[in-house]
């Protein structure tokens, strides 16, 4: 019987997590995703996030029921920016967040099987947010990386350690900020959660 495959394992070197800011180059990855605005909290993103859950555990038991191979889901990501995408941290509220959920998902993964699942949902009732789930390939090329261990209301001190790193190599950010969630808020206490937080340089 063929190992179950598990995305995190098999590109560790793209989720390597620093105590202190570290460059890190990314390959092409493919996304289930799913985007809004709105402060993380609010009905819009949770409704995101559970679509997207819904979607991607839907696409792996229809591929391994029907023989297909077996997978781990991925941990959940998120892009975050503000209202101007060339200043992403330049948000004066929640609600004016925008941000695209992420789960990454092998590269056999095709349009069709995100058709089958949308209709197999649908056809369960699941309506809200399924429609709006889409397939993509996001490039991101070289990126500063570093473990940020706390609240997510702490992360500004990350991210300052990571734009100094950036700078004294005489590099720039670009594109938007990038989180990936090795902790569930649910069942971790702030001060414990970890993310590994990842932003494209020039």
């Amino acid at each position: 019987m063929a190992a179950k495959l598990d995305l995190f394992k098999k590109h560790r070197a793209e989720y390597v997590t620093p105590r202190k800011p570290a460059l890190v180059t990314v390959g092409p990855a493919r996304y289930l995703t799913a985007e809004g605005r709105g402060a993380p909290a609010g009905t819009a993103f949770q409704a995101a996030v559970g679509a997207l859950f819904a979607v991607a555990f839907t696409i792996k038991m229809t591929r391994k029921g029907v023989g297909k191979g077996d997978y781990k889901v991925a941990a959940l990501e998120g892009l975050w920016w503000g209202p101007d995408k060339r200043a992403p941290f330049a948000v004066k509220s929640p609600k004016d967040w925008r941000w695209k959920v992420l789960i990454r998902t092998p590269v056999f993964v095709a349009a069709a099987d995100l058709a089958r699942a949308r209709k197999a949902l649908l056809a369960k009732g699941k309506v809200g947010e399924i429609a709006t789930v889409k397939l993509e390939t996001i490039r991101e090329g070289r990126c500063v990386q570093m473990l940020h261990v706390g609240g997510y209301d702490k992360e500004p001190a990350t991210l300052e350690a990571m734009l100094a790193f950036a700078e004294a190599k005489e590099l720039a950010f670009r594109g938007v900020h990038h989180e990936i969630y090795l902790s569930d808020p649910r069942r971790t206490a702030p001060a414990k959660l970890r993310t590994i937080l990842r932003h494209a340089v020039k």
